[in-house]
């Protein structure tokens, strides 16, 4: 018999549901099952209560957890029966004022819809440069405080149109509640045409352009001389530059695509794709020199696709900063650091919470963040124990972000960058304040690094010292990095991590960075690290890789035996500088232990006769792998393992009798990869994890998952978040959440 008994239900939602068109979603949905009721946007995400028939409202379930719009996200719903209320209709109506815990989401690039209007003659919005709907926009880089609602946006002084205004009240229309909507009449505009700007990158000149969460340097990306002048200006010798196409087909003509390239490429956050270059390209060959990749992307506002459609040329679009410094969101800023910028293409929409540009890379046919930031970010976490703690974990040094832990949520900022500068740690303070504010947020718990000069570390003591009744916890580095992992995928049962990177503050105070640890989201033990090596001159060294390949030198051979050495690496030293680095390394005078496999990485760069200097970070690891690609081989090197120590000596010795030396990085990648198989085949009994810096190195990864899956190993590495140290304060985060359950 037919089910005809009425029910009314109190819906608690928490979970990516506001700015996602998920009220409007509710409002059909519930005309659709004939249910009465309400909508409406708390703190905590959404609120629903509806009325209707028993077998309605099971259906009206069913379709919200499995047909909700596309950005929206649902992690929990809390359920409450209700008394009768024999209403007769469903609306939505205003927020509430709450404690506010939903989660906000990221900017998305323009949707197709939305594309479609603007290149519609007939359209009211036809070619209009600030086109969005509640799909697609800007959302992060607007909002000031929660919930988002446009009055807490930098939209609140851009008043709605009567054409407008209709739009945003009609709950079956797509821009409904859609707080940046604006069109020609009521919305932002532009300070100038984009004709006009067209015809200056067509001259060779480089200007800015306002994008979502900042300005970007842009410039003729097949133009030599305005591609040189930039690098020179930019004092960026030979760091990659990203380039934006018009479209799919553009990039495939300079670039190799995989299916998830393209994947990555075309989706709906538009990230930075990192992809093999073809030789001989149309693309100058000052945009990636020496490596075998490039940054691609696509235009992901409706600006840059009315620009780029104009151009016959994809453009250089890089970060509009000085080295060390965050990507400017003022314009006054942008002339006054970047004076030689021949004009910028702005608009009076303020930037209120900056965001850069995502990077990523496929590995088969996952994806890996090199960088997380717009579309991805805020990223936020749902988490089986809930927490009583408010806990804020504060990342690293490099590639900095930070993570609010609360209740059953961790939220992920977007990226921040190196605290190397004091504008740097400047944007890491105004960050750390934006979610606070945003989560009406205080800590209980601080969260940070064992280094004890990184000022991450050294501001979370001082605060410390001010606020007695908040706890602070430091987690090693490379833990950090393990538990990252553990965090995005949820684990909580013991795994063997591979946290190899370039540097991290050890638990005997030397700088590890080869480390392989058995963890657990509450304690780990150190297993096996690499061999240690000095580094001669301190951080000298990291920019003069040099240094390191005869640091490797002096752990293998005695100082006679080198001296005796024709190698092209010897031979790059003086005598005299050999004996006063050998005094340095016998007395450890400015020459800090290492045992970092991405120091590793630049010894081998060097034996590869390249004994320039290193002008970025990864720069070696990038010029090993594309030789590896370039001159293939499935040899390998000799190593040891004694106890617990991964010892190299033998490897250096027949490195240095190389008969073709175009094969060392190949063989090199082998015999790490040969090392991280044979360690976690002593251990069959535990899943592996891999993270750290080094393992953005595609060839690595793939050939070690390619030897895991041989061998039936079971393994993580990190996919929605940061492998490198943008993960770091994720770690740090999850880490305290099992502290705090714990006691």
């Amino acid at each position: 018999m037919k089910n005809i008994s009425k029910k009314r239900l109190r819906l608690d939602i928490a979970g990516v549901v506001q700015g996602v068109g998920f009220r409007p979603f509710v409002y059909q949905l519930s005309l659709k099952h004939s249910l009465s009721g309400y909508v409406l946007n708390s703190g905590e995400g959404v609120v629903i209560e509806v009325e209707g028939l028993n077998s309605s409202i099971e259906s009206f379930l069913e379709e919200l957890k499995e047909k909700h719009p596309p950005l929206a996200r649902i992690d929990r719903i809390e359920l409450q029966t209700l008394e009768l209320q024999n209403t007769q209709e469903f609306s939505i109506v205003r927020s509430n004022n709450t404690d506010v815990t939903t989660m906000l989401s990221p900017d998305i690039s323009m949707c197709q819809d939305c594309r479609d209007e603007m290149q519609d003659p007939t359209n009211r919005r036809y070619k209009y440069p600030f086109i969005n709907c509640t799909n697609c926009g800007p959302r992060y880089s607007i909002v000031k405080e929660l919930p988002y609602d446009r009055k807490n946006t930098s939209m609140q002084e851009f008043e709605m149109c009567l054409e407008c205004q209709k739009e945003y009240g009609e709950p079956t229309d797509r821009r409904f509640h859609a707080q940046p909507i604006s069109c020609f009449h009521c919305g932002p505009a532009l300070n100038f045409s984009i004709e006009e700007f067209v015809s200056y990158i067509n001259d060779g000149k480089i200007l800015a352009l306002k994008g979502l969460g900042g300005f970007h340097i842009v410039c003729d990306a097949t133009n030599d001389q305005a591609v040189q002048e930039l690098r020179k200006h930019k004092n960026r010798p030979t760091k990659p530059f990203a380039v934006m196409f018009k479209d799919i087909e553009a990039i495939k003509n300079v670039a190799y695509l995989s299916e998830k390239d393209e994947e990555l490429i075309l989706s709906k956050e538009r990230p930075i794709v990192i992809v093999r270059k073809k030789e001989n390209s149309s693309l100058s060959s000052l945009i990636a020199p020496y490596i075998d990749r490039v940054g691609v992307f696509l235009p992901y506002t409706p600006l840059h696709e009315l620009i780029l459609e104009k151009l016959e040329h994809p453009i250089v679009a890089t970060s509009a900063n000085l080295g060390d410094e965050p990507i400017i969101t003022d314009e006054e800023e942008l002339y006054k650091k970047l004076p030689f910028l021949y004009k910028a293409l702005s608009h009076n929409r303020e930037i209120v919470n900056a965001c850069d540009d995502s990077v990523v890379c496929s590995i088969e046919e996952k994806q890996m963040v090199l960088r997380d930031a717009r579309g991805f970010t805020p990223q936020s976490f749902h988490q089986k124990h809930t927490s009583a703690k408010k806990i804020l974990a504060l990342g690293g040094h490099q590639k900095s972000t930070i993570t609010l832990a609360f209740e059953n949520h961790m939220i992920l900022s977007p990226h921040i960058g190196d605290l190397n500068s004091l504008e740097a740690f400047e944007y890491f303070l105004r960050t750390l304040d934006t979610f606070k504010r945003l989560y009406n947020f205080e800590p209980d718990i601080i969260v940070c690094d064992k280094h004890p000069h990184y000022e991450t570390s050294k501001w979370a003591k001082s605060y410390i010292a001010e606020h007695k009744d908040v706890e602070l916890l430091e987690v090693q580095h490379h833990y950090a990095h393990a538990l990252a992992c553990m965090a995005e995928y949820n684990l909580e049962d013991e795994a063997l991590a591979f946290c190899f990177d370039g540097t991290g503050y050890g638990d005997d105070a030397t700088l590890w960075g080869g480390e392989v640890l058995r963890v657990s989201p509450s304690e780990y033990k150190r297993l096996y690290h690499l061999q240690q090596l000095s580094l001669l001159g301190g951080e000298k060294a990291v920019k003069e890789p040099k240094r390191v390949a005869l640091s490797l030198l002096f752990e293998s051979f005695t100082k006679e035996e080198i001296l005796k050495m024709e190698h092209e690496v010897v031979n790059s030293f003086s005598k005299e500088e050999i004996e006063n680095y050998h005094l340095m390394h016998t007395k450890q005078l400015n020459s800090p232990k290492s045992s970092s496999i991405g120091r590793l990485f630049d010894a081998i760069y060097v034996f590869g006769a390249n004994l320039n200097d290193l002008s970025y970070e990864g720069e070696s690891g990038l010029i090993v792998e594309k030789c590896a690609q370039e001159h293939k081989s499935d040899a390998s090197y000799p190593y040891r393992i004694n106890n617990e120590i991964i010892e190299f000596k033998e490897m250096v010795v027949e490195i240095l009798n190389e008969k073709e030396k175009a094969l060392i990085a190949s063989k090199f990648i082998n015999t790490l990869k040969n090392i991280i198989v044979e360690i976690a085949l002593k251990h069959p009994e535990l899943p592996v994890i891999l993270s750290g810096g080094v393992f953005q190195n595609k060839t690595l990864l793939e050939k070690t998952i390619a030897a895991f899956e041989k061998n039936n190993i079971r393994y993580y590495f990190q996919s929605k978040t940061a492998i490198n140290d943008g993960g770091i304060s994720l770690g740090q985060a999850y880490y305290a959440l099992h502290m705090a359950k714990e006691r």
